[in-house]
């Protein structure tokens, strides 16, 4: 997927006022069999799945025995197989660890990223386009919910889930499948009707994520912290054990040093990853991810910071090279979608 098609903020705007597509093919996409599976799933994810429903999915993380997150993935449970999407840059990563501790296990794992393709229709118009277009009645289908099943010879898999703050479908089909679909969305298949429709890329992906308070991989999640201090609690289960849980059940009695928060900067600079955060003197922090919030109007960023300085309404500091730009702590996410 391109970084743009048309333009960062043409392409953001659209997507919070229509519905755009994003081809998140590159994303990682493994399928689970085996009386051992939801077990080894338990003990993998920081999230509890062992009272999930066929036909639900959960956001969780996977973390080394420290609490350094390996990754973010969704989880799903199907009646005959558990699906899990990771990221992309952690694919192989991610597959190794689950082999290395799925050994001996009634467990059998399949990668199949590169034989099917998945695409996300993300905005406001999304669910009632899906719901016209599509041979599948969509709008049954619940937040974090899927369906699953097979249309001219070949499966698909419609998630309602997204990375952008507005409602939507993550499609999963062969690849092959792909020349069928695309035109039927785009509305130019030889019925010849136009959809609102649009292609979207990464750039605008990543600002609309950011608006959300959405956390992005190598950003606010990495190995180097645990999901608590990510800000991440509510996605982890320290009732249950998992690898990771007794490292992260000490950080939680002793409190977290640090913590994830949102920032409003004074100005329209863009604050970049690794820019130091302040207060007064000192350096309380860095930013993980920062843009010019293109429906805010506003430079938004997020940081780690060190969590005397995190409350609700503190001014801080961002340091630009030198010169520093006041902000503000404030509740994530910057923006929510209206409910319909």
């Amino acid at each position: 997927m391109p970084v743009m098609y048309r333009g960062i903020i043409e392409e953001h705007n659209y997507t919070r006022t229509a519905a755009s597509l994003f081809d998140v093919s590159h994303m990682g996409r493994l399928h689970f069999v085996g009386e051992d599976v939801e077990a080894c799933l338990q003990r993998l994810c920081t999230r509890n799945l062992a009272d999930m429903d066929v036909g639900q999915c959960r956001y969780g993380h996977i973390c080394r025995e420290d609490g350094g997150v390996l990754d973010d993935v969704i989880v799903s449970r199907d009646a005959d197989r558990w699906m899990m999407v990771c990221n992309a840059s952690n694919r192989e990563k991610i597959t190794a660890w689950i082999t290395r501790h799925t050994a001996g296990q009634k467990f059998e794992m399949t990668d199949t990223t590169v034989a099917t393709a998945m695409l996300a229709i993300q905005g406001p118009v999304a669910r009632d386009e899906c719901n016209r277009l599509l041979p599948f009645d969509v709008k049954s289908i619940r937040r974090y919910r899927f369906l699953s099943g097979t249309y001219m010879t070949f499966g698909y898999v419609i998630f309602r889930s997204g990375y952008t703050g507005e409602d939507g479908f993550e499609i999963v089909v062969p690849a092959k499948a792909v020349p069928l679909l695309a035109p039927r969305l785009f509305g130019d298949d030889s019925g010849g009707a136009n959809t609102p429709i649009k292609p979207g890329g990464l750039g605008a992906r990543d600002t609309l994520r950011l608006e959300a308070g959405m956390p992005l991989y190598g950003h606010e999640l990495t190995e180097a912290w645990d999901p608590l201090t990510a800000g991440q609690s509510w996605c982890v289960d320290l009732e249950k054990d998992f690898i990771g849980a007794e490292a992260m059940r000490r950080i939680r009695d002793a409190g977290p040093k640090r913590t994830v928060v949102g920032l409003e900067l004074e100005g329209r600079r863009t604050a970049r990853q690794g820019y130091e955060v302040c207060s007064g003197n000192g350096v309380v922090g860095k930013v993980t991810s920062g843009c010019l919030s293109p429906t805010l109007g506003k430079s938004i960023a997020m940081a780690l910071v060190s969590t005397d300085v995190a409350d609700e309404g503190r001014e801080l500091q961002v340091d630009f090279n030198g010169k520093r730009t006041v902000c503000e702590v404030v509740k994530l996410p910057f923006y929510r979608r209206a409910k319909t």
